[in-house]
Protein backbone atom coordinates (compact mmCIF):
# COMPACT_ATOMS: atom_id res chain seq x y z
CA UNK A 1 0.00 0.00 0.00
CA UNK A 2 1.40 3.58 -0.49
CA UNK A 3 1.53 6.52 1.30
CA UNK A 4 -1.27 8.02 -0.13
CA UNK A 5 -3.40 4.94 0.95
CA UNK A 6 -2.36 4.89 4.61
CA UNK A 7 -3.63 8.43 4.55
CA UNK A 8 -6.62 7.98 3.78
CA UNK A 9 -7.62 4.89 5.81
CA UNK A 10 -8.79 1.37 5.57
CA UNK A 11 -12.44 2.17 5.60
CA UNK A 12 -12.69 5.21 3.40
CA UNK A 13 -9.87 3.10 1.19
CA UNK A 14 -12.58 0.07 1.05
CA UNK A 15 -15.09 2.31 0.28
CA UNK A 16 -13.32 4.27 -2.79
CA UNK A 17 -13.60 0.82 -4.92
CA UNK A 18 -17.05 1.09 -6.83
CA UNK A 19 -19.89 -1.81 -7.33
CA UNK A 20 -18.42 -2.54 -10.56
CA UNK A 21 -14.98 -4.09 -8.57
CA UNK A 22 -16.59 -5.41 -6.00
CA UNK A 23 -19.22 -7.02 -8.69
CA UNK A 24 -15.71 -7.99 -10.40
CA UNK A 25 -14.46 -9.92 -7.25
CA UNK A 26 -17.49 -11.45 -6.37
CA UNK A 27 -17.44 -12.94 -10.39
CA UNK A 28 -14.08 -13.96 -9.36
CA UNK A 29 -14.23 -15.50 -6.13
CA UNK A 30 -17.58 -18.22 -7.75
CA UNK A 31 -15.42 -18.79 -11.00
CA UNK A 32 -12.60 -20.45 -8.91
CA UNK A 33 -15.00 -21.82 -6.43
CA UNK A 34 -16.29 -23.59 -9.35
CA UNK A 35 -12.90 -24.31 -11.22
CA UNK A 36 -10.85 -25.70 -8.20
CA UNK A 37 -14.13 -27.65 -6.87
CA UNK A 38 -13.58 -29.45 -10.47
CA UNK A 39 -10.18 -29.36 -10.83
CA UNK A 40 -9.19 -30.50 -7.19
CA UNK A 41 -10.47 -33.96 -7.92
CA UNK A 42 -10.04 -33.69 -12.20
CA UNK A 43 -6.50 -35.81 -12.06
CA UNK A 44 -8.21 -39.09 -10.18
CA UNK A 45 -11.14 -38.91 -11.77
CA UNK A 46 -9.86 -39.06 -15.16
CA UNK A 47 -8.01 -42.38 -14.01
CA UNK A 48 -10.03 -43.62 -11.47
CA UNK A 49 -11.11 -47.38 -11.57
CA UNK A 50 -14.43 -47.61 -13.33
CA UNK A 51 -15.87 -49.61 -10.53
CA UNK A 52 -15.36 -46.89 -8.74
CA UNK A 53 -16.76 -44.56 -10.84
CA UNK A 54 -14.02 -42.98 -12.54
CA UNK A 55 -13.21 -42.66 -16.24
CA UNK A 56 -10.36 -45.12 -16.02
CA UNK A 57 -8.04 -43.58 -18.52
CA UNK A 58 -4.46 -44.47 -18.55
CA UNK A 59 -2.48 -41.52 -17.20
CA UNK A 60 -1.04 -41.03 -20.27
CA UNK A 61 -4.25 -39.87 -21.44
CA UNK A 62 -5.43 -38.54 -18.65
CA UNK A 63 -1.99 -35.92 -18.39
CA UNK A 64 -2.70 -34.89 -21.94
CA UNK A 65 -6.35 -34.22 -21.26
CA UNK A 66 -5.51 -31.71 -18.52
CA UNK A 67 -2.06 -30.41 -20.06
CA UNK A 68 -3.34 -29.33 -23.64
CA UNK A 69 -6.65 -28.25 -22.30
CA UNK A 70 -5.20 -26.24 -19.08
CA UNK A 71 -2.55 -24.89 -21.06
CA UNK A 72 -4.84 -23.41 -24.16
CA UNK A 73 -6.89 -21.89 -21.39
CA UNK A 74 -3.85 -19.79 -20.72
CA UNK A 75 -2.20 -19.12 -24.00
CA UNK A 76 -6.33 -18.17 -25.55
CA UNK A 77 -6.85 -14.54 -23.35
CA UNK A 78 -4.35 -13.26 -25.95
CA UNK A 79 -7.13 -13.57 -28.32
CA UNK A 80 -10.35 -13.45 -26.30
CA UNK A 81 -9.18 -10.20 -24.31
CA UNK A 82 -9.06 -8.43 -27.49
CA UNK A 83 -12.47 -9.95 -28.70
CA UNK A 84 -14.18 -8.78 -25.08
CA UNK A 85 -12.93 -4.77 -25.36
CA UNK A 86 -14.46 -4.61 -28.59
CA UNK A 87 -17.93 -6.56 -27.46
CA UNK A 88 -18.21 -5.09 -24.27
CA UNK A 89 -17.69 -6.90 -20.39
CA UNK A 90 -21.31 -7.92 -20.04
CA UNK A 91 -21.49 -9.59 -23.12
CA UNK A 92 -18.24 -11.13 -22.77
CA UNK A 93 -19.35 -12.46 -19.34
CA UNK A 94 -23.02 -13.69 -20.75
CA UNK A 95 -20.97 -15.53 -23.22
CA UNK A 96 -18.26 -17.27 -20.44
CA UNK A 97 -20.71 -17.88 -18.26
CA UNK A 98 -22.93 -19.44 -20.29
CA UNK A 99 -20.32 -21.47 -22.25
CA UNK A 100 -19.09 -22.91 -18.65
CA UNK A 101 -22.06 -23.32 -17.37
CA UNK A 102 -22.62 -26.11 -20.72
CA UNK A 103 -19.46 -27.19 -19.96
CA UNK A 104 -20.02 -28.10 -16.35
CA UNK A 105 -22.84 -29.55 -16.72
CA UNK A 106 -21.75 -31.85 -19.53
CA UNK A 107 -18.33 -32.97 -18.79
CA UNK A 108 -19.80 -35.25 -15.65
CA UNK A 109 -22.04 -37.40 -18.03
CA UNK A 110 -19.36 -38.20 -21.07
CA UNK A 111 -17.12 -40.49 -20.86
CA UNK A 112 -14.66 -42.02 -23.72
CA UNK A 113 -11.70 -39.69 -24.02
CA UNK A 114 -12.28 -37.45 -26.98
CA UNK A 115 -15.79 -36.89 -25.74
CA UNK A 116 -14.56 -35.76 -22.34
CA UNK A 117 -11.10 -34.25 -24.40
CA UNK A 118 -13.90 -31.92 -26.49
CA UNK A 119 -15.71 -30.74 -24.09
CA UNK A 120 -13.12 -29.50 -21.44
CA UNK A 121 -12.12 -27.94 -24.47
CA UNK A 122 -15.37 -25.93 -24.79
CA UNK A 123 -15.22 -25.31 -21.25
CA UNK A 124 -11.74 -23.76 -21.37
CA UNK A 125 -13.13 -21.39 -23.96
CA UNK A 126 -15.57 -20.15 -21.25
CA UNK A 127 -12.81 -19.67 -18.80
CA UNK A 128 -10.55 -17.84 -21.01
CA UNK A 129 -13.28 -15.32 -21.80
CA UNK A 130 -13.70 -14.54 -17.70
CA UNK A 131 -9.91 -14.75 -16.95
CA UNK A 132 -9.23 -11.22 -19.01
CA UNK A 133 -12.46 -9.44 -18.07
CA UNK A 134 -12.56 -10.11 -14.53
CA UNK A 135 -8.66 -8.66 -14.43
CA UNK A 136 -9.41 -5.66 -17.04
CA UNK A 137 -12.36 -4.58 -14.68
CA UNK A 138 -10.37 -3.84 -11.48
CA UNK A 139 -7.73 -2.08 -13.82
CA UNK A 140 -10.41 -0.07 -15.02
CA UNK A 141 -11.98 0.64 -11.77
CA UNK A 142 -9.01 1.19 -9.50
CA UNK A 143 -6.25 4.01 -9.31
CA UNK A 144 -2.73 5.36 -8.05
CA UNK A 145 -4.40 5.46 -4.70
CA UNK A 146 -5.99 2.61 -4.07
CA UNK A 147 -4.77 0.03 -6.98
CA UNK A 148 -2.25 -2.16 -4.55
CA UNK A 149 -4.91 -2.59 -2.25
CA UNK A 150 -7.54 -3.19 -4.94
CA UNK A 151 -5.60 -6.17 -6.64
CA UNK A 152 -4.79 -7.48 -2.59
CA UNK A 153 -8.19 -7.90 -2.32
CA UNK A 154 -8.96 -9.55 -5.90
CA UNK A 155 -5.83 -11.87 -5.22
CA UNK A 156 -7.21 -12.66 -1.75
CA UNK A 157 -10.25 -13.51 -3.69
CA UNK A 158 -8.71 -15.49 -6.41
CA UNK A 159 -7.72 -18.03 -3.28
CA UNK A 160 -10.86 -17.70 -1.07
CA UNK A 161 -12.58 -19.21 -3.86
CA UNK A 162 -9.95 -21.61 -5.06
CA UNK A 163 -9.95 -22.92 -1.08
CA UNK A 164 -13.82 -23.29 -0.97
CA UNK A 165 -14.09 -25.43 -4.19
CA UNK A 166 -12.21 -28.27 -3.32
CA UNK A 167 -12.82 -28.29 0.48
CA UNK A 168 -16.49 -28.53 -0.39
CA UNK A 169 -16.35 -31.17 -3.55
CA UNK A 170 -14.21 -33.13 -0.68
CA UNK A 171 -16.96 -32.98 1.93
CA UNK A 172 -19.51 -34.25 -0.26
CA UNK A 173 -18.16 -36.25 -2.94
CA UNK A 174 -17.65 -39.83 -0.77
CA UNK A 175 -15.72 -42.40 -2.35
CA UNK A 176 -17.14 -42.66 -5.91
CA UNK A 177 -19.34 -39.50 -6.34
CA UNK A 178 -17.38 -37.19 -8.82
CA UNK A 179 -20.36 -35.84 -10.78
CA UNK A 180 -21.03 -33.71 -7.54
CA UNK A 181 -18.20 -31.53 -8.20
CA UNK A 182 -19.26 -30.79 -11.81
CA UNK A 183 -22.99 -30.06 -10.46
CA UNK A 184 -21.57 -28.15 -7.50
CA UNK A 185 -19.84 -25.68 -10.17
CA UNK A 186 -22.54 -25.53 -12.75
CA UNK A 187 -24.72 -24.38 -10.14
CA UNK A 188 -22.01 -21.58 -8.91
CA UNK A 189 -21.54 -20.52 -12.19
CA UNK A 190 -25.16 -20.06 -13.13
CA UNK A 191 -25.34 -17.36 -10.04
CA UNK A 192 -22.60 -15.11 -11.29
CA UNK A 193 -24.76 -15.73 -14.50
CA UNK A 194 -27.93 -14.14 -12.99
CA UNK A 195 -25.41 -11.55 -10.84
CA UNK A 196 -24.50 -10.21 -14.38
CA UNK A 197 -27.76 -10.22 -16.13
CA UNK A 198 -29.35 -8.08 -13.10
CA UNK A 199 -26.51 -6.19 -11.81
CA UNK A 200 -23.83 -5.40 -13.90
CA UNK A 201 -23.94 -2.77 -15.54
CA UNK A 202 -23.07 -2.33 -19.39
CA UNK A 203 -19.90 -0.63 -19.87
CA UNK A 204 -18.36 1.75 -22.55
CA UNK A 205 -17.62 0.29 -25.37
CA UNK A 206 -14.76 1.75 -26.92
CA UNK A 207 -15.11 2.71 -30.72
CA UNK A 208 -12.56 0.94 -33.36
CA UNK A 209 -12.52 1.41 -37.12
CA UNK A 210 -9.97 -1.90 -36.70
CA UNK A 211 -12.00 -5.64 -37.08
CA UNK A 212 -11.66 -8.13 -34.42
CA UNK A 213 -9.50 -9.73 -36.61
CA UNK A 214 -7.29 -6.85 -37.03
CA UNK A 215 -7.36 -6.20 -33.10
CA UNK A 216 -5.94 -9.96 -31.95
CA UNK A 217 -3.40 -9.47 -35.02
CA UNK A 218 -2.10 -6.29 -32.84
CA UNK A 219 -2.23 -8.33 -29.89
CA UNK A 220 0.34 -10.47 -31.13
CA UNK A 221 2.19 -7.93 -32.56
CA UNK A 222 2.10 -6.10 -29.16
CA UNK A 223 3.09 -9.49 -27.41
CA UNK A 224 6.36 -10.57 -29.81
CA UNK A 225 7.31 -6.80 -29.51
CA UNK A 226 7.59 -7.27 -26.03
CA UNK A 227 9.75 -10.42 -26.60
CA UNK A 228 12.14 -8.63 -28.38
CA UNK A 229 13.36 -7.47 -24.81
CA UNK A 230 15.88 -10.46 -23.93
CA UNK A 231 15.97 -9.60 -20.35
CA UNK A 232 11.84 -10.55 -20.47
CA UNK A 233 11.74 -13.33 -22.60
CA UNK A 234 14.82 -14.96 -20.49
CA UNK A 235 12.91 -13.84 -17.31
CA UNK A 236 9.52 -16.04 -19.16
CA UNK A 237 11.49 -19.18 -19.96
CA UNK A 238 12.87 -19.44 -16.32
CA UNK A 239 9.46 -18.95 -15.19
CA UNK A 240 8.23 -22.38 -17.38
CA UNK A 241 10.12 -24.02 -14.60
CA UNK A 242 8.22 -22.57 -11.57
CA UNK A 243 4.50 -23.02 -13.70
CA UNK A 244 5.60 -26.90 -14.38
CA UNK A 245 6.67 -27.47 -10.82
CA UNK A 246 3.50 -25.83 -9.43
CA UNK A 247 1.12 -27.86 -11.67
CA UNK A 248 2.38 -30.94 -10.26
CA UNK A 249 0.19 -30.18 -7.04
CA UNK A 250 -2.97 -30.47 -9.40
CA UNK A 251 -1.89 -32.76 -12.02
CA UNK A 252 0.26 -35.56 -10.25
CA UNK A 253 0.15 -35.42 -6.41
CA UNK A 254 -3.84 -36.24 -6.12
CA UNK A 255 -3.02 -39.65 -8.25
CA UNK A 256 0.44 -40.03 -6.09
CA UNK A 257 -1.87 -40.04 -2.63
CA UNK A 258 -4.23 -41.97 -4.03
CA UNK A 259 -2.03 -44.71 -5.24
CA UNK A 260 0.77 -44.52 -2.47
CA UNK A 261 -0.68 -43.19 1.00
CA UNK A 262 -2.64 -45.27 3.48
CA UNK A 263 -5.34 -42.84 3.45
CA UNK A 264 -7.19 -44.25 6.96
CA UNK A 265 -3.59 -44.17 8.59
CA UNK A 266 -3.39 -40.95 7.75
CA UNK A 267 -6.56 -39.71 9.27
CA UNK A 268 -5.42 -41.71 12.49
CA UNK A 269 -2.22 -40.00 12.56
CA UNK A 270 -3.68 -36.43 12.04
CA UNK A 271 -6.52 -36.85 14.09
CA UNK A 272 -4.46 -37.54 16.92
CA UNK A 273 -2.25 -34.79 16.37
CA UNK A 274 -4.61 -32.22 15.54
CA UNK A 275 -8.74 -33.25 15.37
CA UNK A 276 -9.20 -29.61 13.49
CA UNK A 277 -6.57 -30.32 10.99
CA UNK A 278 -8.54 -33.97 10.49
CA UNK A 279 -11.56 -32.07 10.11
CA UNK A 280 -9.40 -29.85 7.52
CA UNK A 281 -8.36 -33.01 5.09
CA UNK A 282 -11.93 -35.41 5.78
CA UNK A 283 -15.35 -34.95 4.79
CA UNK A 284 -16.56 -36.10 8.20
CA UNK A 285 -18.62 -39.16 7.38
CA UNK A 286 -15.96 -41.67 7.31
CA UNK A 287 -12.03 -41.90 8.92
CA UNK A 288 -10.09 -41.42 6.02
CA UNK A 289 -7.91 -37.88 4.29
CA UNK A 290 -9.14 -37.56 0.72
CA UNK A 291 -6.51 -36.42 -1.48
CA UNK A 292 -8.08 -33.51 -3.13
CA UNK A 293 -8.39 -32.19 0.83
CA UNK A 294 -4.75 -32.67 1.03
CA UNK A 295 -3.92 -30.62 -2.04
CA UNK A 296 -6.34 -27.79 -0.51
CA UNK A 297 -3.85 -26.97 2.18
CA UNK A 298 -1.83 -25.04 -0.18
CA UNK A 299 -4.81 -22.72 -1.00
CA UNK A 300 -5.53 -22.59 2.88
CA UNK A 301 -1.89 -21.57 3.90
CA UNK A 302 -2.02 -18.58 0.97
CA UNK A 303 -5.40 -17.84 3.10
CA UNK A 304 -3.65 -17.61 6.38
CA UNK A 305 -0.12 -16.58 5.82
CA UNK A 306 -0.56 -14.99 2.72
CA UNK A 307 -0.42 -11.31 4.23
CA UNK A 308 2.63 -12.31 6.82
CA UNK A 309 4.76 -13.39 4.19
CA UNK A 310 4.08 -10.49 2.09
CA UNK A 311 4.89 -8.34 4.94
CA UNK A 312 8.53 -10.20 5.74
CA UNK A 313 9.19 -9.66 2.02
CA UNK A 314 7.98 -6.31 1.36
CA UNK A 315 11.39 -5.04 0.59
CA UNK A 316 13.07 -7.45 -0.91
CA UNK A 317 14.11 -7.15 -4.48
CA UNK A 318 11.85 -8.93 -6.81
CA UNK A 319 14.40 -11.36 -7.99
CA UNK A 320 15.65 -11.96 -4.83
CA UNK A 321 12.19 -13.24 -3.48
CA UNK A 322 11.87 -15.60 -6.50
CA UNK A 323 15.31 -16.98 -6.11
CA UNK A 324 14.18 -17.69 -2.40
CA UNK A 325 10.85 -19.07 -3.42
CA UNK A 326 12.86 -21.50 -5.69
CA UNK A 327 14.52 -22.92 -3.47
CA UNK A 328 11.49 -23.27 -0.47
CA UNK A 329 9.74 -24.44 -3.81
CA UNK A 330 12.02 -27.01 -4.38
CA UNK A 331 12.24 -28.47 -1.05
CA UNK A 332 8.17 -28.68 -0.39
CA UNK A 333 7.69 -30.50 -3.31
CA UNK A 334 10.48 -33.35 -2.87
CA UNK A 335 9.41 -33.76 0.66
CA UNK A 336 5.86 -34.40 -0.59
CA UNK A 337 6.71 -36.91 -2.77
CA UNK A 338 9.63 -38.51 -1.03
CA UNK A 339 7.53 -40.22 1.41
CA UNK A 340 4.18 -42.55 1.68
CA UNK A 341 3.67 -40.85 5.13
CA UNK A 342 0.94 -38.59 4.87
CA UNK A 343 1.83 -36.18 7.57
CA UNK A 344 5.46 -35.23 5.53
CA UNK A 345 3.44 -34.94 2.29
CA UNK A 346 1.18 -32.17 4.53
CA UNK A 347 3.96 -30.53 5.82
CA UNK A 348 5.94 -30.59 2.21
CA UNK A 349 2.66 -28.95 0.66
CA UNK A 350 2.33 -25.97 3.48
CA UNK A 351 6.60 -25.58 2.80
CA UNK A 352 5.60 -25.62 -0.88
CA UNK A 353 2.84 -22.94 -0.08
CA UNK A 354 5.45 -20.19 1.49
CA UNK A 355 7.73 -21.02 -1.73
CA UNK A 356 4.95 -20.06 -3.68
CA UNK A 357 4.03 -17.35 -1.77
CA UNK A 358 7.67 -16.12 -1.67
CA UNK A 359 7.80 -16.26 -5.64
CA UNK A 360 4.94 -15.76 -7.53
CA UNK A 361 3.53 -12.35 -6.68
CA UNK A 362 7.24 -10.90 -7.16
CA UNK A 363 7.03 -12.40 -10.51
CA UNK A 364 4.42 -9.57 -11.73
CA UNK A 365 6.26 -7.00 -9.59
CA UNK A 366 9.65 -8.21 -11.50
CA UNK A 367 7.90 -7.65 -14.89
CA UNK A 368 6.34 -4.29 -13.78
CA UNK A 369 9.72 -3.25 -12.49
CA UNK A 370 11.86 -4.17 -16.08
CA UNK A 371 8.78 -2.49 -18.12
CA UNK A 372 9.47 0.64 -20.44
CA UNK A 373 7.92 4.00 -18.87
CA UNK A 374 4.85 3.62 -21.15
CA UNK A 375 5.20 -0.17 -22.20
CA UNK A 376 3.71 -1.48 -19.00
CA UNK A 377 0.69 -3.34 -20.30
CA UNK A 378 2.63 -4.09 -23.51
CA UNK A 379 5.03 -6.16 -21.09
CA UNK A 380 2.22 -7.74 -18.72
CA UNK A 381 0.78 -9.01 -21.50
CA UNK A 382 3.31 -11.56 -21.89
CA UNK A 383 2.52 -13.10 -17.94
CA UNK A 384 0.39 -16.12 -19.25
CA UNK A 385 3.30 -17.62 -21.72
CA UNK A 386 4.89 -19.71 -19.23
CA UNK A 387 1.84 -20.33 -17.56
CA UNK A 388 0.75 -21.68 -20.62
CA UNK A 389 3.95 -23.88 -21.61
CA UNK A 390 4.37 -24.90 -17.86
CA UNK A 391 0.79 -26.18 -18.05
CA UNK A 392 1.55 -28.11 -21.46
CA UNK A 393 5.08 -29.94 -19.70
CA UNK A 394 3.39 -30.39 -16.31
CA UNK A 395 0.90 -32.52 -18.48
CA UNK A 396 3.37 -34.40 -20.22
CA UNK A 397 5.24 -35.47 -16.36
CA UNK A 398 1.91 -35.96 -15.16
CA UNK A 399 0.78 -38.60 -17.39
CA UNK A 400 3.54 -40.43 -19.90
CA UNK A 401 6.47 -39.90 -17.12
CA UNK A 402 4.39 -40.51 -13.78
CA UNK A 403 2.47 -43.51 -15.77
CA UNK A 404 5.52 -45.16 -16.80
CA UNK A 405 7.54 -44.62 -13.84
CA UNK A 406 4.82 -44.62 -10.71
CA UNK A 407 1.77 -45.29 -11.35
CA UNK A 408 0.71 -48.06 -9.50
CA UNK A 409 -1.59 -49.74 -12.38
CA UNK A 410 1.73 -49.84 -14.27
CA UNK A 411 3.83 -51.13 -11.67
CA UNK A 412 1.77 -53.81 -10.97
CA UNK A 413 1.88 -54.86 -14.47
CA UNK A 414 5.42 -54.59 -14.15
CA UNK A 415 5.60 -57.29 -11.50
CA UNK A 416 2.95 -59.44 -13.07
CA UNK A 417 5.79 -59.54 -15.84
CA UNK A 418 8.59 -60.26 -13.84
CA UNK A 419 6.75 -63.27 -12.27
CA UNK A 420 5.82 -64.38 -15.50
CA UNK A 421 1.61 -64.26 -14.55
CA UNK A 422 -1.02 -64.69 -17.55
CA UNK A 423 -3.34 -61.63 -16.73
CA UNK A 424 -7.12 -62.58 -17.53
CA UNK A 425 -9.98 -60.21 -17.81
CA UNK A 426 -13.76 -61.47 -16.62
CA UNK A 427 -13.96 -63.67 -19.58
CA UNK A 428 -10.80 -65.51 -19.26
CA UNK A 429 -9.03 -63.22 -22.35
CA UNK A 430 -5.27 -62.69 -21.52
CA UNK A 431 -5.04 -58.63 -21.86
CA UNK A 432 -2.30 -56.30 -21.43
CA UNK A 433 -2.29 -52.80 -19.94
CA UNK A 434 -1.02 -50.38 -22.56
CA UNK A 435 -0.38 -46.49 -23.14
CA UNK A 436 -4.53 -46.22 -23.92
CA UNK A 437 -5.96 -48.27 -21.41
CA UNK A 438 -6.20 -52.86 -21.28
CA UNK A 439 -6.06 -54.74 -24.44
CA UNK A 440 -7.02 -58.21 -25.38
CA UNK A 441 -3.70 -60.23 -26.31
CA UNK A 442 -3.07 -63.79 -27.95
CA UNK A 443 -0.11 -65.91 -26.35
CA UNK A 444 2.64 -64.38 -27.65
CA UNK A 445 1.58 -60.56 -26.70
CA UNK A 446 0.08 -59.56 -29.84
CA UNK A 447 -2.90 -57.21 -29.58
CA UNK A 448 -6.09 -58.72 -30.91
CA UNK A 449 -8.38 -56.48 -32.69
CA UNK A 450 -12.02 -55.78 -32.04
CA UNK A 451 -11.61 -57.73 -28.76
CA UNK A 452 -13.56 -55.81 -26.10
CA UNK A 453 -11.85 -56.39 -22.81
CA UNK A 454 -14.07 -56.37 -19.59
CA UNK A 455 -11.82 -55.23 -16.54
CA UNK A 456 -11.18 -52.63 -14.64
CA UNK A 457 -7.99 -51.25 -13.09
CA UNK A 458 -8.99 -52.60 -9.62
CA UNK A 459 -9.77 -55.80 -10.71
CA UNK A 460 -6.34 -55.83 -12.08
CA UNK A 461 -4.42 -54.97 -8.97
CA UNK A 462 -6.56 -56.97 -7.20
CA UNK A 463 -6.03 -60.09 -9.45
CA UNK A 464 -2.03 -59.46 -9.00
CA UNK A 465 -2.34 -59.20 -5.06
CA UNK A 466 -3.88 -62.86 -5.18
CA UNK A 467 -1.57 -64.26 -7.34
CA UNK A 468 0.68 -62.84 -5.22
CA UNK A 469 -1.12 -64.52 -2.13
CA UNK A 470 -1.10 -60.86 -0.31
CA UNK A 471 -4.04 -58.37 0.09
CA UNK A 472 -3.91 -55.10 -2.09
CA UNK A 473 -2.55 -53.23 1.11
CA UNK A 474 0.89 -55.55 0.84
CA UNK A 475 1.10 -55.49 -2.54
CA UNK A 476 1.27 -51.73 -2.51
CA UNK A 477 3.67 -51.43 0.14
CA UNK A 478 5.57 -54.14 -1.94
CA UNK A 479 5.62 -52.61 -5.27
CA UNK A 480 6.76 -49.15 -3.66
CA UNK A 481 9.58 -51.23 -1.69
CA UNK A 482 10.74 -52.64 -5.16
CA UNK A 483 10.13 -50.28 -7.64
CA UNK A 484 10.39 -47.03 -5.57
CA UNK A 485 7.82 -44.89 -8.02
CA UNK A 486 8.80 -41.55 -5.24
CA UNK A 487 12.11 -41.24 -7.45
CA UNK A 488 9.85 -39.43 -9.76
CA UNK A 489 10.36 -36.38 -7.19
CA UNK A 490 14.14 -36.30 -8.65
CA UNK A 491 12.16 -34.85 -12.00
CA UNK A 492 10.58 -32.53 -10.13
CA UNK A 493 13.10 -31.21 -7.27
CA UNK A 494 15.60 -31.13 -10.69
CA UNK A 495 13.07 -29.07 -12.17
CA UNK A 496 13.24 -26.44 -9.43
CA UNK A 497 16.96 -26.70 -8.99
CA UNK A 498 17.38 -25.44 -12.43
CA UNK A 499 14.99 -22.79 -12.21
CA UNK A 500 17.33 -21.52 -9.33
CA UNK A 501 20.07 -21.41 -10.84
CA UNK A 502 18.92 -20.29 -14.11
CA UNK A 503 17.53 -17.18 -11.91
CA UNK A 504 20.24 -16.98 -10.30
CA UNK A 505 22.68 -16.52 -13.36
CA UNK A 506 19.87 -14.40 -15.19
CA UNK A 507 20.56 -11.92 -12.05
CA UNK A 508 24.16 -12.15 -12.66
CA UNK A 509 23.76 -11.04 -16.02
CA UNK A 510 21.13 -8.40 -16.05
CA UNK A 511 20.60 -6.57 -12.83
CA UNK A 512 24.19 -6.97 -12.25
CA UNK A 513 24.99 -3.49 -13.71
CA UNK A 514 21.54 -1.92 -12.31
CA UNK A 515 20.50 -0.31 -15.41
CA UNK A 516 17.18 0.58 -15.56
CA UNK A 517 15.74 -0.02 -19.04
CA UNK A 518 14.28 3.19 -20.66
Amino acid sequence: MNTENKKIGFIPLMKSFPKRFWMASVFELLERFAWYGMFAILAMYLVASKDKNGLGFTDDQGGKIIGDVTGLLYFLPLITGAIADRIGYKLSLVISFVTLAIGYATLGYVHSYWSFYFVFLFLALGAAMFKPVASAIVTRTTNEGNSSMGFGVFYMMVNIGGWIGPFIVGKLRGETNWVIAFKMATAVILVNLLFNIFFFKQDKIEKSDNSIFETIKKSFLNIWEALKDSRLTVLLIIMIGFWTLFNQLFYTLPKYIQDWVNLKQLFTSVHNFSPILASLISDGTAPIAKPELLVNLDAFAIIILQMLISYVIIKWKPVNAMIIGFIIVSFGIGLTFYFRDGLFIILGIIIFAIGEMTANPKFSAYIAEISPKGKEALYMGTYFLPVFVGNKIAGWLSGSVYGSISAKISLAQKEAIAKGFEMVDKNGQLIHYTKTGFKAVDKVGKVLKDVKVDITKNDYIAQVADKLHMNVDQLTTHLWDTYHPNEILYIFVGIGLFTFFALLIYDRIYNSKKKKIS
